[in-house]
């Protein structure tokens, strides 16, 4: 397959990548997510992350840039191509549940509830006008906002909205093995909360049952005057569903063919019901001799940090498909 699935049509000069941060506590239920060592370190790897692609190595703790399999995070990429590129990433801050350690944006937001039992995002609204002030700003920066998202938990949450919003959704996993059982779980708790509400406006199903990253990155992408990019997979699906249904103008998503190829989840069908147009970019892991990367193909990690829309970003900037792959390779080879 050929590295882009098609070609967007889009030229840049003055792009800027950006990465929302969130937590959801979700994330600590066992089992939800593997976005992290233990359930309750998930809610440190925004942080982390952003300490890998800002510095080029986890400072704040000792941590290694992959997983207990050898993995390398998604994050291990962006950093590649943020060094590829000769740029840096902006990191907003939408809600934290602890201090970031890397120079962010912040719209002080709080970390999401778990939607089983209250409200996710009790601020949704107020994170959605945030969300529109900063897209109006950062307009005036760029001509290519390509926006990432950090949310351990997030694919659940992002299933709550989807299916809140009538979409038939399945989602994807950090696992190789998707935890769908557990998934289908939350929903069906979640679905008797809905039922009870008496507001079902998107901004309400957010609070009910999404996280903070959803509720600004919609409302970031309200205003947004450039051309947009949401660079991620199911989460940013989620995103779409929302300026849908609010009668946005839907933006670009650019994610790997490993979420477009998760048989447990049903991406590309629901990205069609969304009207939602998407480039999937195959950067050809298994090819390139790296045994943690490999695992990439077989379904493990797939996508995150904005990956796949940095590896986008690169290509739009001239960077051919050989130099992207070698500069990924070259930086988590450094890692061992």
């Amino acid at each position: 397959m050929a590295f882009l699935s098609k070609d967007p049509g889009i030229a840049a000069e003055r792009p800027l990548f950006c990465s929302i941060l969130a937590n959801t506590m979700l994330s600590v239920v066992p089992g939800i997510s593997g976005a992290g060592p233990t359930p309750e370190k998930t809610l440190l790897t925004p942080i982390l992350d952003a300490e890998l692609i800002a510095r080029g190595s986890i400072t704040s703790m000792p941590a290694r840039p992959d997983t207990p399999t050898g993995c390398p995070t998604p994050a291990s990429i962006t950093r590649s191509i943020m060094e590829l590129c000769g740029t840096g990433a902006l990191f907003i801050n939408a809600g934290l549940s602890f201090r970031p350690t890397v120079p962010c944006m912040d719209v002080y937001g709080e970390p999401g509830n778990d939607p089983r039992f209250m409200d996710a995002v009790p601020l949704a609204r107020e994170l959605y006008q945030s969300g529109r002030s900063l897209g109006e700003f950062l307009s005036r920066w760029c001509d290519l906002l390509v926006v990432g998202e950090c949310v351990p938990g997030g694919t659940t949450t992002a299933l709550c909205v989807l299916r809140s919003l009538g979409y038939p959704a399945r989602v994807s996993s950090s696992f190789v093995e998707n935890p769908v059982r557990m998934k289908e779980e939350v929903w069906d708790a979640v679905a008797r909360r809905i039922e009870a509400e008496s507001d079902r406006s998107p901004l309400d199903l957010i609070r009910c049952c999404g996280d903070p990253m959803i509720a600004l990155c919609a409302g970031l992408g309200s205003t947004c005057t450039r051309q947009m990019v949401l660079a991620g997979g199911t989460q940013m699906l989620a995103v779409a569903a929302v300026m849908k249904a609010m009668g946005i103008p839907l933006p670009l998503i650019a994610t790997t063919v490993y979420v477009r190829d998760d048989r447990s989840a049903n991406f590309s069908e629901i990205a069609h019901n969304i009207g939602a147009e998407v480039v999937y970019v195959d950067p050809g892991f298994g090819d390139l001799g790296h045994s943690g990367l490999a695992r990439y193909c077989i379904g493990e990690v797939k996508e995150g940090m904005g990956a796949g829309g940095a590896m986008f970003m690169a290509y739009l900037l001239g960077h051919s498909p050989s130099a992207i792959r070698e500069k990924i390779f070259e930086t988590v080879a450094s890692y061992q």
